[in-house]
């Protein structure tokens, strides 16, 4: 089981900017802000951690999904994070070919990371 995941990013300030928005509607928040990283989680836990990179790129074939509990929360994680400047790369939908239940919105960040929100409830 993992722990936390880090990705670099090439501009701290607008990248905390937008896992902000993009992250509230999965109920996750910043919980540590550093000079040159911040974690996001939830009751007092990050996980997801932003750091403040150089030469920030994405790893190819890397791929983050971050579970919603509902679908609703993955058109609001969707739409929050395209409204915050992400490019939408799969809008909210059935993904049958995964699982039944699978349903989930894709995006790519600033930095080209691959970021999906997953609902597995039918």
């Amino acid at each position: 089981m993992l722990d936390h995941i880090s990705l670099g990013v090439s501009d701290l300030q607008r990248s905390r900017a937008f896992y902000r928005e993009a992250l509230a509607p999965l109920g996750l928040s910043p919980i540590f802000d550093f000079d040159d990283s911040t974690g996001y989680g939830r009751d007092g836990t990050p996980f997801f951690w932003i750091s403040r990179s150089a030469d920030a790129t994405p790893e190819q074939g890397l791929h983050i999904a971050f579970a919603a509990a509902t679908h609703e929360a993955v058109h609001a994680f969707h739409a929050a994070a395209t409204d915050a400047g992400a490019t939408d790369n799969g809008a909210p939908g059935p993904r049958p070919q995964y699982t039944p239940t699978y349903y989930a919105a894709f995006i790519i960040d600033f930095d080209g990371h691959h970021i999906e929100a997953v609902c597995r409830n039918g």
